[in-house]
């Protein structure tokens, strides 16, 4: 049986990102799986209405793939989908739909991984798992869920075969998603009660169309293009300090927050039941100028309590009040740090589940102790709340290019991380974290392993940072080469 140099799991961003990277440096024998019908990830499954990026589209697509037909500042979902089949085309010869990984596990025998599909093993000398954070979506634990009477989705499943016209609908959460989708639902429903554990903080997104004669400029300079994108990265880069807690930063963008707020909801008591209790950049901070007054219109209630219980049609929230619906969504997130591909990995000793049971660790935030041959893409500590995420897959993307010639250097062909590489990589990362407002901040995020109370998501720093912490690996947290494999 025949070995592939590299698998990679997944093409959404980060798959087709690393696919692309090893084409460009070379590297063509490469298969990438992917369970779905079509690319994409997060943006081929995410379709509910007002589905968009929160980050400038400009700087939401590789460097090496720019787009200056951008439509909108921040793009719609089916416009980055759309990107994203325009990067792969060209490369489908190597990616294979419909392919979900049943399980991977790794040959000491033979330094290959064995890759099972369910319709074929494949056998690989380096797996890059791609599979990312937003694929599973959270299911709340409600009593009485399933008896709802009508129609209930996750905002990632949306049924566009349910017409909201005229009807009552709850919506469960009030993250990312939600602020996106209400706004939406109040002017397609008859009423939309909003169910709010916690109220997040949000700035204004202000944007909009860019116009015909602003994308042709930039299609025809492409050094204007380049300057663009550029600007987006430093304006990103600086917000870095007020997600982190830097004082000054974070008091100011928490006052133009609660100036957002005011001038947009009149109603003392709705802006009191809006206004968060925690610090600034606890949690994800939200870009949004329809959602408040949304929320503030005569077809919205908010109810500032979680969802306790159902009942056929009737909601019972976590205060005691009761709201009917004839249409439940759950805009509640994913399962994001605990990866669902981890039970499917097993390496030298353990499944990747097991290796992660006290939360993810890494070294690199791309390479795992115990499993060799394998890097991890948008996995731990490789997340941003300031800046593209984009920009994390292609500094990962980068240092699997340079380990891959490091593996190929060594007479075994094999990187084992040193497992003292990787507790000393997560020291750091807990000790940069340790009194930032995700630590320390007053509240429950999805930054933080509840396992184990550590950051465990979250990249601690700037995009800057990262790429020299990885641009300054010297190779030296890989164990000293084995003895050659023999035939």
């Amino acid at each position: 049986m025949s070995v592939v140099d590299v698998v990679v799991v997944g093409a959404g961003f980060a798959g087709l990102g690393v696919l692309g990277a090893l084409h460009r440096a070379g590297r063509d024998d490469v298969v990438v799986i992917e369970r779905a019908g079509d690319v994409g990830g997060t943006w081929r499954d995410n379709t509910y209405p007002g589905v968009a990026c929160d980050v400038p589209a400009h700087l939401y697509s590789y460097a090496a793939h720019p787009h200056a037909g951008w439509s909108q500042t921040f793009a719609e979902g089916h416009e980055i989908q759309q990107y994203l089949r325009d990067v792969a085309a060209g490369l489908e010869d190597r990616i294979r739909l419909r392919t979900p990984l049943v399980c991977a596990e790794w040959d000491a025998e033979t330094s290959v991984w064995h890759v099972d599909t369910g319709a074929e093993v494949l056998r690989a000398r380096s797996l890059v798992l791609a599979c990312g954070r937003l694929t599973e979506p959270h299911v709340p634990a409600i009593d009485g869920l399933e008896s709802f009477a009508g129609p209930l989705f996750h905002s990632a499943r949306w049924d566009h075969d349910v017409d909201l016209t005229g009807k009552r609908v709850a919506v469960v959460g009030t993250g990312a998603s939600a602020v996106q989708l209400v706004p939406e639902l109040a002017r397609r429903a008859a009423h939309v009660t909003l169910f709010q554990r916690t109220p997040a903080w949000i700035v204004p997104r202000g944007g909009g169309e860019i116009p015909p004669e602003e994308r042709e400029r930039l299609a025809e300079n492409p050094g204007a293009l380049a300057r663009l994108r550029a600007e987006l990265y430093a304006e990103g880069e600086a917000r870095f300090a007020s997600r982190s807690g830097d004082a000054a930063a974070s008091a100011a963008a928490r006052d133009a927050a609660l100036a957002h707020l005011h001038a947009q909801v009149a109603d003392p008591a709705l802006r009191e039941a809006l206004t968060p209790d925690y610090a600034f950049g606890c949690k994800r901070v939200l870009l949004s100028d329809a959602f408040y007054p949304a929320v503030a219109s005569d077809g919205v209630a908010l109810e500032p309590s979680a969802l306790d219980r159902v009942d056929g049609s009737t909601l019972t929230a976590a205060s005691g009040r009761q709201h009917q619906a004839d249409v439940l969504v759950l805009a509640t997130g994913f399962a994001s740090t605990q990866q669902p591909y981890a039970d499917l990995v097993r390496g030298e000793d353990a499944t990747l589940a097991e290796h992660w049971s006290d939360g993810m660790t890494s070294f690199g935030s791309t390479v795992v102790a115990g499993f060799p041959n394998l890097f991890v893409l948008n996995g731990p500590n490789a997340s941003l709340g300031h800046n593209s995420a984009v920009l994390m897959i292609e500094e990962q993307a980068a240092y699997v290019v340079r380990a891959l010639a490091e593996r190929d250097r060594r007479l075994d062909r094999t990187l084992r991380v040193r497992p003292a590489a990787e507790a000393a990589y997560t020291d750091e990362i807990t000790a940069a974290a340790a009194s930032t407002p995700w630590m320390t901040g007053g509240c429950r995020n999805w930054y933080v392993d509840e396992r184990s109370g550590r950051l465990t998501l979250l990249w601690p720093g700037t995009v800057q940072a990262f790429h020299e912490r990885l641009t300054g690996t010297d190779g030296s947290e890989f164990e000293p080469a084995h003895t050659p494999v023999r035939g």
